[in-house]
């Protein structure tokens, strides 16, 4: 049985004895939304992606929440996405994005028994560069409010946590070096890592991030583009260091190494610098490394977040209490600084996308959706 919402709207499933199934109890879910949809595999974003306008708002299933996304994470990752390069299998065209925060708009029965229209939730799942995304109420992470900082939890916090704590090895007093230290997961791998009580090293690329970098505590940041790294970590570090997070790639990824001290661990977490080629990889002096690590007795170690769902919602957990506390930052750009101003609307993916690529963003990325107020609230 179904029954139609306000004039304009699209029919949704009849829960009328259960109000808060219906959007803010009455008020219009649209019949279409904007979604950005991969239709040709590129690790160039304009190429690959399109912005559809006309597409059906989906309907929740019984287990699962209709979000109406206000804010949406911009990743590194989003290029490899857009290539393909997670699986190969799936072809154009499928939906993009990995996170966002929202309000439920509408719900299955089974998924009332947690949540209720109007709640704030976060989630990681495709398909959120959209308008509204169907989320299943078994992932999604209930939130006090629809904050962006909340968002750069999502990926970006997890990312930095689940890797430090299963791969680190972090302990007070040890030397970690953290490149691109003042992006969206830098900036949390710094944090964790004194929360640990350990002496942290960032790079960055501007004397902004390096002072944004102070703040949080970081204790030498290095801005590589006025001091060679390089000559820093051998003047300063000469015993060497004992843990690298690294999202870089290329040169720097050879020059962490370089820098690593006996039974140092390097941990990878992503090569931004070679995203953007046919191949996704940056090149790196391969033939060297394995003589490198036998001779520091080093580690080289990845890290990929699919690996450790199992322990996602206690990582997301902790972050949370952290922020709460007041003992995490959670940086967010929104691209005031950006060429064209505040990345707002879907179509401003593609400028955000851009904008990471020119390593100007300082903290997590994210682009604001704004929807028009039809509540009745």
């Amino acid at each position: 049985m179904l029954r139609l919402a306000a004039a304009g709207a699209r029919a949704i499933v009849d829960m009328s004895y259960a109000r808060h199934f219906l959007d803010f109890q009455g008020s219009a879910i649209p019949r279409t939304m904007q979604k950005l949809v991969v239709t040709r595999l590129s690790p160039n974003f304009h190429e690959a992606v399109t912005l559809r306008r006309d597409c059906p708002v989906p309907l929740p299933g019984d287990g699962d929440l209709l979000v109406r996304n206000r804010f949406v994470g911009i990743n590194a990752s989003d290029i490899n996405y857009s290539a393909g390069r997670y699986d190969p299998s799936v072809k154009p065209p499928f939906d993009i994005g990995f996170e966002g925060i929202g309000e439920v708009v509408a719900l299955g029965l089974s998924a009332s028994a947690r949540y209720t229209v109007g709640q704030a939730v976060a989630y990681m799942a495709p398909g959120s560069f959209a308008e509204y995304t169907v989320v299943p109420a078994s992932i999604a992470i209930p939130v006090p409010s629809v904050k962006p900082e909340y968002l750069t939890m999502l990926v970006s916090g997890t990312t930095a946590y689940l890797s430090l704590e299963e791969l680190g090895e972090l302990s007070e007093g040890k030397k970690v070096l953290v490149t691109a230290a003042a992006g969206g997961t830098g900036q949390f791998a710094v944090q964790l890592s004194k929360i640990a009580k350990c002496h942290v090293i960032g790079t960055c690329s501007s004397d902004e991030k390096a002072a944004f970098l102070k703040s949080i505590g970081c204790d030498r940041p290095i801005n590589y583009r006025t001091e060679p790294v390089e000559t820093v970590l051998k003047r300063e570090y000469p015993e060497g260091v004992d843990i690298v997070y690294e999202s870089v790639g290329g040169a720097m990824f050879d020059l962490a190494v370089d820098a690593l001290a006996t039974k140092g661990h390097l941990i990878v977490i992503g090569f931004i610098s070679g995203y953007q080629s046919p191949t996704g990889l940056s090149p790196i002096k391969a033939g060297v490394l394995p003589a490198k690590l036998l001779m520091k007795s080093a580690s080289l170690r990845g890290f990929f977040l699919n690996h450790y769902l199992s322990k996602y919602q206690a990582a997301m957990e902790r972050l949370l209490e952290l922020y709460a506390r007041g003992d995490l930052v959670c940086e967010v750009d929104l691209g005031h600084l950006a060429p064209d101003g505040r990345f707002i609307g879907l179509e401003s993916v593609f400028q955000a996308v851009d904008y990471m690529y020119t390593g100007k963003n300082t903290g997590k990325l994210v682009v604001e959706l704004p929807h028009p107020v039809i509540s009745k609230l």
